[in-house]
């Protein structure tokens, strides 16, 4: 199933973030391929537009499965500040799927 979410990175951050992002850890790296992540791409506008696409049996069970890596917990912790409009909740608690409405094969 293809899965595609918004967040919004603060815009006097998205340099920081692209660059956090072209070194993101390996131990994490692989957390997300053991819990079912598959083809994740994250795309950034330079006002903040952050747009994330992944491939997953089941997105909801994926995310639920990335909370028991205590590696997560640490990147999450690291990224919050990142982010606009989190209201007390981390990014991975705001990445509401998008519902497709047209795909090409």
């Amino acid at each position: 199933m293809r899965t595609c979410f918004l967040l919004k990175v603060t815009p006097e951050r998205v340099e920081e973030y692209r660059t956090r992002h072209a070194e993101v850890w390996p131990e994490l790296q692989e957390a997300l391929r053991e819990t079912g992540w598959k083809n994740y791409s994250l795309f950034l506008r330079d006002d903040g537009l952050l747009v994330g696409y992944l491939e997953a049996e089941d997105f909801a069970r994926c995310c639920a499965a990335m909370k028991s890596y205590s590696v997560n917990e640490r990147w999450q912790a690291e990224m919050a500040p990142f982010f606009e409009n989190l209201e007390n909740l981390g990014p991975d608690d705001h990445m509401a799927p998008l519902p497709e409405v047209f795909h090409l094969d």
